[in-house]
Order: C-alpha cells, then sequence, then structure tokens
C-alpha cells in the first residue's frame, strides 16, 4: 500500500506545483528551459503511475465498507460522460463553454464512479486520492487564474466528434477492462 501511496502522493505534487506555486514553477522553467522542464515533468508523471500500478498490484485489498452500488446503468453513464469530458479537455469545445474543468471533473466523475462500485482499501486510496487532487487541483487552478472568461463558441461539429471519440473509448475501455485491469465490468 505504502506504493500505491506514494505513487498518487508524487503525482499529486508534480501536478499541483504549477497551479499552486506558478512563480517557482515559471522560475524553474527559466532554469532549466522549457524543454527540459517538461521532460523532468513527464519523467516524473511516468514515475509516479509505475508506483501506482506497482502498488496497485502488491497492495492487499482490505474491505473498508460496503459499496452503495453495484453496475448501475448510471455508474456507466458517469464514466462514459468522463471519457467525453476529458476528451473535451483536449480542444475547444462548447462543452469548455459549460465546464471550466472538463479534465478535472473528468477524472472526479471517475473516481466517484468507481468509489459508488468498490469499498476496498485499495480502491479508497486510488480513487479517492484521485478524486481529492482533481477537486484540490481545479481550486488552486481557479485561484491562479482568476474570474473564468469563458471560450468562444465553437462547431457543433466539434461537439459531435468530442462526443464520438470520448464513447469509443468508453467502449473500448468498457470492453477490455477486465483484460487491463484484472476486473471485468459486470453488467446487470
Amino acid at each position: 500500500m505504502l506504493l500505491l501511496i506514494a505513487g498518487l502522493l508524487l503525482f499529486t505534487i508534480v501536478h499541483v506545483f504549477p497551479s499552486a506555486l506558478a512563480e517557482s514553477r515559471t522560475a524553474l522553467v527559466e532554469k532549466l528551459g522549457d524543454k527540459p522542464y517538461r521532460g523532468l515533468f513527464s519523467v516524473t508523471i511516468v514515475a509516479s503511475l509505475i508506483l501506482i500500478v506497482v502498488g496497485w498490484k502488491s497492495a492487499t485489498p482490505t474491505p473498508v465498507y460496503l459499496p452503495p452500488f453495484g453496475s448501475e446503468p448510471i455508474l456507466s453513464a458517469m464514466v462514459l460522460l468522463a471519457f467525453v469530458l476529458f476528451v473535451a479537455a483536449q480542444t475547444r469545445t462548447n462543452i469548455r463553454r459549460y465546464i471550466r474543468h472538463p479534465q478535472m471533473t473528468a477524472v472526479l466523475l471517475w473516481s466517484t464512479a468507481h468509489l459508488l462500485v468498490n469499498g476496498d482499501s485499495r480502491s479508497v486510496v486510488l480513487f479517492g486520492g484521485l478524486g481529492a487532487w482533481a477537486v484540490i487541483e481545479m481550486l488552486l487552478c481557479n485561484r491562479r487564474d482568476g474570474i473564468w472568461k469563458k471560450p468562444e463558441p465553437a462547431s457543433i461539429f466539434t461537439d459531435a466528434v468530442t462526443v464520438a471519440i470520448g464513447a469509443a473509448g468508453f467502449a473500448l475501455i468498457w470492453y477490455f477492462h477486465g483484460a487491463l485491469f484484472g476486473v471485468a465490468v459486470a453488467t446487470s
């Protein structure tokens, strides 16, 4: 469990650093250069993900609570929406006109859905930790960036493509969830 926690802490610190300490980030970019900074950021994120995966696999799950849900369609809808929001965060869409932080909102939806069906210790640490990170990151970004200026309207076609890509990603992960993560998505 310690590796899982260490990976989550490293992931959180590296992601929170630019929004919580913007001046320090700027100073570090000036000292290292933009590309070396991005490289260091990327290597650290990959290291944190490796720690999370190894930590997850090595942790023995113990019951923490009885999950309130099974595989209800609403949970699948939450994860589908998370996929769409994650894709929307990467391009100019109308979705971004209504949701200030689509990527962090996606993580929060995804983690909440997983907490509603998984009540073991490692799930609480992983999904609870990532959900908490998403909330903290949104608050820090709001503080750093100030008042939200909504983007200009985008093409409806871009929205449709975003939804299609998000739905395709969701379908692939849903279908291969068992092979990728060791737990098949149950259908009710």
